[in-house]
């Protein structure tokens, strides 16, 4: 309950005193993998716990603090921890990531930081990441405000992935086999945001390997096929996936690492095959998605918010 401006009592909406919160961004809600996490959150955490869409709150700084309020003008404390999930292609450092980093800065610890999230966001600063730290990546070339055709005309891979670098599920990305092809079509290619030119592993040519990382676990990896002879296996663009939780030990502590690296709680890391037998990195995703067959996920992902309410003090019973 709190009061309104003209001494009134106003109730707010929901429980957004929770100890815990799952931020969902624009075109999350409605999900089966948002409905398996609502359902698992109030059997673990009861009313300490809320769901929290993006647009139901208002930022604030009043009297020389932070604040949040409802669309009713309640004001909300922030919770001890939260899962914020934003969807990659709406997803605005203007809109959802300013949310978040208020959060951070109002003291919620967020299973994946704003800093993680937004090097996430653009595919290219995470290869920065991981290369500066000695991780293994394909050679990348990106540009800022190149135009496109003098990008590619400098040089560039050959053949070569070519990515948005704020593509998803595979959407924008394809395999050009030379810099005169990309020549050719690049005034095809939509100019919203830049590209990157990557090399082509064709070892790992339509498979690669997905691990979900939770608090430096690997706890579920599965192998990500093309039916169809596409050099990508996104299960979006088609592909088919087959669990395979532990049979590739070198490659889940290589995605753990790339996890810590970019200071993810939850992550999805993708690693294609190399001829030696190991793996390079193609790229990480916060806003990660997991089938209901990896059973192990959802549990950790309620594990890492329990060790952060713990470290905060603020434990919470289950509510079986």
């Amino acid at each position: 309950m709190s009061v309104s401006e003209d001494g009134g009592d106003r109730e707010c909406f929901g429980n957004l005193s929770a100890d815990v919160w799952l931020v969902l961004g624009a075109g999350l809600r409605g999900r089966k993998l948002t409905g398996r996490l609502i359902d698992s959150f109030a059997s673990e955490f009861g009313e300490r716990c809320a769901v929290v869409g993006t647009d139901e709150l208002l930022l604030g700084v009043r009297g020389g603090r932070l604040t949040l309020h409802d669309l009713d003008g309640c004001e909300v404390a922030a919770p001890a921890t939260a899962y914020g999930r934003v969807w990659t292609p709406v997803a605005s450092t203007d809109r959802e990531i300013t949310l978040l980093r208020h959060l951070e800065a109002m003291g919620t610890a967020l299973l994946n930081p704003v800093d993680a999230v937004l090097a996430c966001l653009n595919k290219f600063w995470h290869l920065q990441q991981l290369a500066v730290a000695g991780l293994p990546v394909p050679d990348t070339l990106s540009y800022a405000n190149v135009p496109l055709g003098e990008a590619i005309g400098a040089g560039v891979p050959q053949p070569c992935v070519v990515k948005a670098v704020r593509g998803h599920r595979g959407e924008q990305v394809f395999l050009a086999p030379d810099a005169v092809m990309l020549q050719g079509i690049h005034g095809s290619l939509g100019q919203d945001a830049p590209y990157l030119f990557q090399e082509y592993v064709a070892h790992s040519h339509g498979r690669d390997l997905r691990v979900v990382v939770v608090d430096g676990h690997p706890v579920a990896s599965q192998v990500r096929t093309s039916p169809h002879g596409d050099f990508r296996s996104n299960l979006a663009t088609g592909g088919t996936a087959t669990l395979c939780t532990g049979a590739y030990p070198q490659g889940e502590a290589l995605a753990v690492r790339a996890a810590e690296v970019l200071g993810l709680g939850v992550a999805g890391v993708d690693l294609l095959f190399t001829p030696d037998g190991g793996f390079t990195i193609c790229e990480v995703n916060a806003n990660v998605g997991w089938r209901e067959q990896m059973t192990d996920v959802t549990p950790a992902v309620v594990a890492a918010l329990r060790s952060r309410l713990a470290a905060k003090g603020r434990s919470v019973p289950a509510a079986r």
